[in-house]
């Protein structure tokens, strides 16, 4: 079996963020709207990770799963909710595999957190993203969230810094390829009781704009879609968008 490339890092990641329970108001307010247009009642978070966001979902007062190929990242995800006293199914599953996992269907399937770039090349992605649609029911809606949009590619910034306080700082120092990204995370540990540095990395072989999302997502079998640049459901451009939201309707 692979080693579990989160092992070391699993619970070290919510660095990224502020105090677990506390959301990023636009963010939740997205989804608020989200799953109200399209009567979202049940949600699987297919690659929840830590359980930031089923949390969040949970608080949406949504039905909510969670699974992720990543045993370590489970476990922070149980160890999270359990200190919040929320109760969420959690499941070892790759999502290229969920109508084998689920006997049922939700409402909406979540990807977050560029968690879809961890398919090797547009196959495995369109796989992916076909078993998705094998959880939805009729209507149901696929959400996939990434933080490369064509302006990154772009740009190609080579340094983004994610956190910096008084004790500690945290950035990515990023490697671009022909196709694809390595993004080294680089922890810098500076408070009066420890000053060391911890790096971690992860390479995406590729990283998918928004035409190979488009390809993909059809491929998948989904016939209408929705691509968005921000949480203010701003239409996707290009040329000036940070983020990519794809929205998806089976």
């Amino acid at each position: 079996m692979a080693r579990d490339p989160y092992a070391d890092f699993a619970q070290r990641y919510d660095s990224f963020f502020g105090p677990f329970g506390e959301h990023d108001s636009r963010r939740m307010e997205f989804f608020r709207q989200i799953f109200s247009h399209h009567n979202v009642k049940s949600v699987l978070d297919c690659a929840c990770g830590t359980g930031r966001d089923l949390h969040m979902f949970n608080a949406l007062g949504c039905d909510v799963h969670g699974s992720d190929i990543s045993e370590a990242m489970l476990a922070q995800s149980e160890r999270n909710l359990a200190a919040h006293h929320v109760d969420v199914p959690l499941t070892h599953a790759d999502y290229r595999d969920l109508p084998f996992t689920y006997a049922r269907e939700f409402d909406a399937v979540v990807c977050l957190s560029s968690a879809h770039l961890e398919m090797p090349d547009e196959h495995e992605l369109a796989r992916a993203f076909s078993s998705m649609r094998g959880v939805l029911r009729e209507g149901g809606i696929l959400v996939v969230m990434s933080g490369i949009s064509d302006k990154t590619w772009r740009d190609k910034p080579r340094f983004v810094p994610e956190v910096n306080n008084s004790d500690f700082t945290r950035l990515f120092a990023i490697d671009y390829f022909d196709t694809g990204a390595r993004f080294n995370v680089v922890d810098l540990y500076h408070d009066s009781s420890r000053k060391d540095m911890l790096v971690w990395s992860i390479t995406y072989e590729n990283v998918y704009l928004l035409d190979d999302m488009l390809q993909t997502i059809h491929r998948a079998g989904f016939l209408e879609d929705h691509f968005y640049g921000s949480y203010e459901f701003e239409p996707y451009d290009v040329d000036t968008s940070d983020m990519l939201i794809a929205v998806a309707v089976r």
